[in-house]
């Protein structure tokens, strides 16, 4: 049976969470406007025991029609600590939504005061992602993703620290899960969720899981189309400027691949689950498949995922790795935003001047069809996600869009979590209950579907120059690349 979001016995909203403590929120763009009305409804928390810091004001008026207050305050290196110690301590929430500011450290701020946290991506400082004195692999996710690993020190006893849990790093980790599952019942070899993370890569071994995408397809259309000089996004045009024009493409790398691409990077360090293209993602075509859209070209844009998830699914024997797949997000986003990096690529990746997100009323039409693609095993392809239309969207949840929604379903499932288990340390999405925060999410994800096909990436590639192609394994990752 869906989850529910309503309690239709009781006429009111379900109360997923009571907490006794302060939340204080970091940015309120996008994906903070669209999940605000989620705490109000899910958590057992007053308006007044929340906070909101916004740089410039954003949003100060709707968040003061809520109950909630908010100021115009900027974080930076020098104040971020003496600003928190004012607003926070033992017991209370910080969840962190904005941009250029470190994860690292607010998780270690938030970690020696008992304070939980939850972000939606791994972020730096302003300028750690566009600094042209940084070399690619110092802008890069993983480097990221490395700096913050120290600090899974004593997990088991710390403060609980989410990391990356959106939709996307996020809900899809869970969908892994579900698919994986799904996967082994279609067969009519069922079996129980595993109990760990070895578990759950054996199973994915076994089912002969050889590669998965992350494949999205935003159709979401607005009549006031984009002009010259202008970014259009559905969410966050600085957040996704900087994963898919400032750092470069990576993906988690699988133990059955024979070569790297051209130009590629290994990681060297670590589990070596990961690859860099020293070129930014929305430079960089993969092809992939939805089971609406079929068959596109998506941008290989660099996301915790990519690496949380193959370092989850890797088995090692003896030092050596035995088995993990190839993990990548395959984005194809809004036609407005296409453009938009199509533009910026020709101003040689600068910034254009004026930005704009596309709220809820300015779009009539479309969906956004995000989910996981398990490929290489027996039955070819096998996509399971969420399809969400703008007027479900509307309909479940005010100041939000198909893909915010998304987003902020996922943000409230991994807020509820961690204040159900506030002594975890520091988690990936990987690392937590799958059905406990789908349960919480799914009520806002719209049609959750499976669906098999027998695509593989290199279908109709090099109809008309087979020469081209020089590999005969579909499960190669240098065949995907466009």
């Amino acid at each position: 049976m869906m989850p529910m979001a309503f309690d239709t016995t009781n006429h009111r909203y379900i109360k997923w969470a009571k907490f006794e403590g302060r939340l204080l929120m970091l940015g309120f763009g996008a994906i903070g406007q669209g999940v605000l009305p989620l705490l109000l409804r899910h958590l057992d928390l007053a308006p007044d025991r929340i906070a909101i810091l916004s740089p410039g004001g954003r949003g100060h008026d709707l968040a003061v029609a809520q109950g909630v207050g908010l100021e115009d305050l900027t974080l930076t290196p020098e104040n971020f600590a003496t600003v928190l110690a004012a607003r926070l301590g033992v017991g209370d929430f910080l969840l962190n939504l904005s941009v250029n500011v470190s994860s690292a450290d607010l998780v270690q701020w938030c970690r020696a005061r008992g304070v939980l946290y939850l972000d939606a991506c791994i972020s730096p400082w302003e300028g750690g992602w566009s600094d042209p004195d940084l070399a690619p692999v110092e802008r890069s996710n993983l480097a990221l993703r490395r700096g913050i690993q120290p600090l899974r020190h004593g997990a088991g006893s710390l403060p609980t620290a989410v990391i990356a849990h959106g939709v996307n790093p996020g809900l899809v980790s869970h969908f892994v899960k579900q698919a994986l599952l799904n996967l082994a019942a279609d067969r009519h070899q069922p079996v129980p969720a595993p109990a760990s993370r070895g578990g759950w890569a054996r199973l994915a071994q076994a089912l002969g899981v050889r590669a998965i995408h992350i494949a999205e397809r935003d159709t979401q259309t607005t009549p006031s189309r984009k002009q010259p000089g202008e970014f259009v996004n559905t969410w966050s045009v600085e957040g996704f400027i900087g994963e898919a024009c400032q750092q470069p493409a990576e993906l988690g790398w699988g133990s059955h691949e024979r070569q790297l691409p051209l130009g590629a990077i290994a990681h060297g360090q670590g589990p070596q689950a990961a690859v860099m293209l020293p070129r930014p993602g929305a430079a960089t075509r993969v092809r992939s498949w939805t089971p609406l859209a079929g068959p596109y070209q998506g941008f290989l844009v660099t996301h915790e995922e990519s690496f949380s998830l193959a370092e989850f699914l890797t088995l090692s024997q003896g030092g050596e790795v035995v088995y993990r797949p190839t993990v990548h997000y395959a984005y194809y986003p809004c036609d407005d935003a296409v453009l938009s990096l199509h533009e910026m690529a020709g101003r040689n990746w600068e910034p254009l001047p004026r930005q704009r997100i596309l709220a809820a009323e300015e779009i009539d039409a479309g969906m956004d069809e995000l989910g996981v693609l398990l490929l290489g095993h027996a039955r070819t392809a096998y996509w399971y996600g969420s399809r969400l239309t703008i007027d479900q969207a509307r309909a479940l949840c005010p100041y939000n869009n198909a893909t915010t929604l998304q987003t902020t379903a996922g943000v409230l499932g991994g807020v509820v979590w961690a204040m159900r288990h506030p002594r975890a340390g520091l988690v990936d999405p990987d690392e937590m209950d799958f059905t406990e925060v789908l349960t919480v999410a799914t009520p806002y994800l719209g049609e959750m579907v499976g669906v098999y096909s027998d695509w593989t990436p290199l279908q109709g590639r090099n109809r008309l120059f087979p020469e081209a192609l020089d590999l005969d394994d579909p499960w190669q990752f240098t065949n995907v690349l466009v």
